[in-house]
């Protein structure tokens, strides 16, 4: 039979979906198909907690699919053979995908493409993921840039989003389906303990809950949003990066919901948030690999300490700093960490911790449901000074002070750490300021912060006299 293939990858919804809406423009039998690839080397295997957010993704997929008169074929292997061997096997003309931009996997989709046109079949990839592709926003010299503000100023003279494409109301299907995995046997969720009943209570994966999520947000939150983003107990950001960094939802949709009003100025707070998704996929399709190599160089001599006991402590929220210590325990519950106080627990580990950013990045990357290559790794290693754009050397978050302008009243520190929901106050950032009345079951301080900060300026002072 001939027909079309989509592959989809990080684009799982219908609507905004350019691969789909190829395919389906031929006029073809359509087979949608899903390939976990975990053997693809330099691909780096998704997290505990976005595996949980995949298992629903493709179950609500499959559920659009089938409602459209189609179905979600699961293959499990190296993405590469097994799109080959399914387009032999089901008489294909053509292959259609939506890019992604790590160099392994571009390496790979070129190799793919190549194969598949040899062979005489129709391979075509497709923009669904970015605003603007890496390769089309450039300095006046013709470089890519380096810095965020340029960057997003060129994105905003130069390129005008697209009208995002209708979801299709029908799949045409094929005679015959391939023979297709069973979801349930990749073994996505946890078991045996499952830990994920704070993921659930928090998210529902899905195209459906991703665009409810949009509406709810531009007809409410929005308004709001550059004067409460910062408060992590105000619940007035989007909650919409999982579902970006799994393409539930696409970046035109979004951009298309906020500005439906016009152009306010949360409405542009919100779009420069949306800028720097597209400034972290930028730096990492021209600069590599920025999850396991510094962006800046002179990083490499960096005299990071080995605390193993202090990255524990850190990972299981248990530090004595109640801001850094309830963003912790939030993230192990519902895969999600407010930005800001990511901000805050980033700066404890590398600057008042001293440990290496990538086991940071490595924590967030298995932990997180929104944990994406090329955000995860651009927002880390902005905080630890190593990256593009980054922070100051001198900028280190005061956990205290940071807690007492965001959380003046202490309700997310509360929420997050039940032992101190006793606390005035005037307290409940500084327990040890209790003295004797502290709580017993709260840990002291791992590391005095004046201390610290004084041990990481003389830290990046000597990599600066170095360089």
């Amino acid at each position: 039979m001939s027909c079309s293939i989509v592959w989809f990858r990080r684009d799982l919804r219908l609507g905004d979906n350019p691969a789909l809406a190829a395919a389906l423009q031929a006029g073809l039998p359509v087979i949608p198909v899903y390939v976990l690839d975990e053997e693809t080397p330099g691909l780096r295997p998704l997290g505990g907690a976005a595996r949980w957010w995949l298992h629903g993704s493709l179950q609500v997929l499959d559920e659009a699919l089938r409602a459209a008169g189609s179905r979600l074929v699961l293959r499990r292997g190296p993405a590469e053979r097994m799109i080959a061997e399914l387009a032999w096997e089901c008489g294909a003309a053509a292959v259609h995908w939506n890019r992604v931009y790590e160099r392994p996997a571009r390496e790979r989709d070129a190799r793919l493409k190549e194969a598949l046109r040899q062979g005489g079949l129709a391979a075509e990839s497709h923009k669904a993921s970015l605003l603007a592709e890496p390769w089309e926003v450039k300095n006046r010299s013709g470089e890519p840039f380096k810095v965020f503000t340029p960057f997003w100023r060129a994105c905003r003279s130069g390129i005008a989003p697209e009208r995002p494409l209708p979801s299709p109301c029908h799949l045409p299907a094929p005679t015959q389906w391939p023979a297709s995995d069973r979801l349930a046997n990749w073994r996505l969720r946890p078991r045996h303990p499952d830990w994920s009943t704070g993921l659930a209570a928090a998210w529902a994966p899905g195209e459906k809950s991703g665009a409810g999520r949009l509406a709810d947000f531009a007809d409410g939150t929005l308004e709001r949003y550059q004067e409460r983003r910062d408060l992590p107990s105000a619940h007035a950001t989007s909650r919409l990066s999982p579902h970006l960094a799994f393409g539930e939802i696409s970046p035109r949709q979004v951009w298309e919901a906020a500005t439906a009003r016009g152009h306010s100025a949360s409405a542009e707070k919100f779009l420069a948030e949306l800028g720097w998704r597209e400034f972290a996929h930028h730096l990492m399709f021209h600069f590599g690999d920025l999850g396991t190599c510094n962006f800046r160089r002179e990083f490499d001599s960096f005299p990071w300490t080995d605390d193993d006991a202090g990255l524990r402590a850190w990972q299981r929220g248990h530090t004595g700093y109640p801001i850094v210590d309830a963003g912790m325990r939030e993230l192990w519950t519902t895969g999600w960490m407010h930005n800001r106080v990511r901000m805050i627990v980033a700066s404890f580990l590398t600057k008042d911790l001293l440990i290496d950013w990538r086991a940071g990045e490595r924590w967030f990357w298995d932990t997180l449901v929104d944990a994406d290559p090329a955000n995860n790794a651009a927002g880390w290693q902005w905080v630890a000074g190593s990256g593009a754009d980054a922070q100051p050397y001198f900028r280190i978050f005061n956990p205290v002070l940071q807690a007492e302008k965001f959380d003046p009243a202490g309700d997310y520190v509360r929420k997050w750490v039940p032992e101190l929901a006793d606390l005035p106050s005037g307290a409940v950032h500084r327990p040890w300021s209790l003295g004797r009345a502290a709580p017993a079951g709260y840990p002291p301080p791992i590391v005095d912060h004046g201390y610290a900060r004084g041990r990481a300026l003389a830290a990046f002072r000597s990599l600066r006299r170095g360089a």
